[in-house]
């Protein structure tokens, strides 16, 4: 066993016992959903936060930027060549609506390069682990099995990520630019990046903001299941986005949009 599949073993424990103690705020019958003090949104993002920050201390000396302690100094970031970045709890939507698609995302970024990825999904018990170069798999009901991206091929209908709700007109733009019948697969939070991973879609594209802790885990395991994520300019196919989306590379933890591919990048 190499040492990042040492590590992301380690890791996905973390990011389950972050899982336990979300779903145990997740579960009380709440009311107060918005981001202010003591709500149980900020509540389970905290407590999973702490989770997780003691959690990756406890294996590693690196530095840890995460959703909630993101006020770090450019001036000190910007010399970090490896790097834990976590979203404790992604998916605010799907945690108010309670419809089970929110997450856990631990990523190892080293160079501007997401190298490990560990997504979880605590209401579904999933767990995504992506290892760059070595492998990805899926855990669920006790099972691990290996996935992999699943390329468009001609004739085929697309099968796009996306919204629940109604398309941005730059979406539908990018959607009427590919050849053939499209088949919207709509999913919450970092799990979107995990349908391309597993074969269930062949892109997502997003054109809309995002921060580098909402991606870096996903992004992981798309890579390490033989996709891509490239930033996508509006106006662009698939075949124009050819720009790795990198991290910490500079001051805004803003993304540039982005797109999710099945296709990995041509070397």
């Amino acid at each position: 066993m190499s040492s990042l599949a040492v590590l992301a073993a380690q890791v996905s424990d973390i990011a389950r016992e972050a899982g336990h103690v979300i779903m145990a705020i997740y579960q009380q019958d709440f009311a107060i959903f918005d981001k202010a003090d003591k709500s149980p949104l900020t509540e389970a993002d905290l407590a999973a936060h702490n989770v997780i920050v003691a959690g990756l201390k406890s294996i590693s000396d690196l530095p840890i930027l995460s959703e909630e302690s993101a006020d770090i100094a450019w001036s000190e970031r910007s010399q970090w060549q490896r790097y834990w970045l976590v979203d404790p709890l992604d998916g605010t939507k799907e945690f108010i609506k309670k419809n089970g698609e929110f997450t856990v995302n631990i990523a190892l970024i080293e160079q501007g390069q997401p190298m490990l990825g560990v997504v979880y999904a605590p209401v579904l018990d999933s767990l995504y682990v992506g290892i760059v170069g070595e492998q990805a798999y899926k855990v669920e009901n006790g099972q691990q099995s290996t996935i992999n991206t699943a390329p468009h091929v001609s004739a085929e209908r697309w099968k796009v990520v996306g919204s629940r709700s109604h398309q941005s007109p730059e979406i539908e733009s990018f959607l009427a630019a590919l050849d053939g019948d499209k088949e919207l697969v709509a999913m919450g939070s970092s799990l979107k990046l995990c349908l391309v991973a597993e074969g269930r879609a062949h892109l997502y594209p997003r054109l809309g903001p995002t921060s580098e802790w909402d991606t870096a885990a996903a992004h992981a395991v798309v890579l390490a299941a033989g996709g891509s994520v490239t930033q996508l300019s509006v106006g662009q196919t698939p075949a124009q986005a050819t720009q790795p989306l990198v991290y910490n590379q500079k001051e805004s933890l803003l993304n540039p949009f982005f797109l999710v591919s099945a296709q990995a990048l041509n070397p």
